[in-house]
């Protein structure tokens, strides 16, 4: 019987319409605009200026403080400005713009394809070199690979669980990664494990991926300690706490990290990135994006420069088609609207979504007929209708109370009204007021 998670979910249609096409190589950008906050905390210092010269993989700017991550040169070229510029929310951030000259690779980079299986370092070497090349989680959430794999003092890692899911709809990056890249994410599963200290690992994939399912478990059948569970198809199983449920059946408490029941949860893209990093002494400086929607031409999973503008991106999918209504950072369930197309393809950039113009606007909201949908399909059991209330007439004590911190963003309460009452956009007010006020009372 496949595995689950037991509190709600929902089963939006896949429209995994690139899971078929090999991963491609994108011409490199004629310029780049490389943010130096592509991750949670703080941003990174420049450590570049106007006219200095660089390699691909170059230092450019120094994570400033533990919950931070350095940033890399994903071009060769020169320096032409620092100053603020577009990140994917649209709002001026700031960053480094490179003019791009040739394709010059700091000689530390191993750039031959041979498998590197031999692992010589320990544990501290490990975490080291995830540090150094500016690993963040890049299934969406880009926090700081490093300090994910330092548990807090009083707490031990029992167990790796990697993210094989993929379970919102329309992205493939991670599908393509597990066809094509296998062996190196089970020496990438490895390393994690020796930088955890922890001798059991487990890959949760979906069965709408049996081809992924097949070829993990068949690499994964030397190594005892790494297992491959098959899991059913049901949204949000990507989700930390779903996924840990799901293949352990431990219960992550209210407000707790998966640390407390002694789960560490990586991706598959940031496990490929670490195997790069650690084996490869490659920085993160590019990624697997997935570009995508129902009227795309060519559908296709791209590997792509820090720094490359969507457009270019959406240039080499066959263009912006004509009824496109939208384009998501992400997929449609937790993604958001970009603001133009000049924002640059960032370290959390999974996936570009044009949806079209029909199904991208928002029907008529209606009064709330208390049908309790969005209850049954909170996979964190809270109540989202009263957070929305609570969140709609600035009642943050409550909502506190009420556990709105524990929401994880999924947007299966939106996606199930029938009211079409825009659940999760107060919801998530309301998670920025509260998490302001528990923060000033620390201070």
């Amino acid at each position: 019987m496949l595995k689950s998670f037991k509190i709600g979910g929902v089963h939006p249609a896949e429209n995994k319409l690139s899971a078929s096409k090999a991963i491609e190589v994108l011409a490199l950008p004629k310029t780049v605009f490389i943010p130096v906050g592509q991750h949670i905390g703080a941003p990174a210092e420049v450590v570049v200026k106007k006219g200095d010269k660089l390699m691909v993989g170059q230092l450019i700017a120094k994570s400033s403080g533990f919950v931070s991550a350095n940033i890399h040169s994903s071009v060769s070229g020169t320096v032409k400005k620092v100053e603020t510029g577009p990140d994917t929310s649209g709002y001026p951030k700031m960053g480094i713009y490179i003019d791009v000259e040739d394709d010059v690779w700091d000689e530390q980079i191993d750039r031959s394809t041979e498998l590197k299986s031999e692992i010589n370092l320990d544990s501290a070497a490990i975490l080291a070199k995830i540090q150094d090349a500016g690993i963040v989680g890049l299934g969406g959430a880009t926090f700081p690979t490093h300090v994910k794999l330092m548990p807090p003092k009083g707490m031990k890692a029992e167990i790796l669980l990697i993210n094989g899911v993929e379970c919102e709809p329309y992205l493939t990056s991670d599908h393509r990664l597990m066809l094509e890249h296998g062996e190196e994410l089970i020496i990438g599963i490895q390393l994690l494990m020796k930088a955890l200290n922890v001798n059991k690992a487990a890959i949760g994939i979906e069965n709408n991926k049996p081809d992924a399912i097949s070829q993990m478990i068949k690499l994964a059948y030397r190594h005892t300690n790494i297992s491959v569970v098959p899991l059913k198809v049901k949204y949000p199983q990507g989700g930390e706490k779903q996924l840990i449920k799901a293949v352990t059946g431990r219960e992550v408490p209210s407000g707790a990290l998966p640390i407390s029941v002694g789960a560490v949860v990586t991706n598959i893209a940031t496990t490929f990135a670490v195997y790069e990093a650690v084996q490869k002494n490659k920085p993160l400086f590019e990624r697997v994006v997935t570009v995508t929607g129902k009227s795309v031409k060519n559908p296709s999973n791209y590997k792509v420069r820090i720094g490359t503008t969507i457009s270019e991106l959406i240039e080499a999918a066959g263009g912006l088609p004509e009824n496109c209504g939208k384009i998501i950072n992400g997929g449609p369930m937790m993604g958001k609207a970009f603001a133009n197309t000049e924002i640059p393809v960032n370290k959390g950039t999974s996936g570009i979504l044009m949806m079209p113009e029909k199904e991208s606007k928002r029907s008529e909201t209606m009064p709330c007929i208390r049908c309790s949908r969005c209850v049954s399909v909170c996979p964190m059991g809270l109540e989202p209708y009263l957070l929305m209330t609570l969140s709609e007439k600035q009642i943050w004590e409550n909502a506190e109370n009420e556990k709105v911190m524990d929401c994880i963003e999924c947007g299966s309460c939106s996606y199930t009204c029938p009211a079409n009452r825009p659940l999760l956009d107060y919801i998530r007010l309301g998670k920025g007021k509260v998490g302001a006020l528990i923060r000033s009372r620390k201070q």
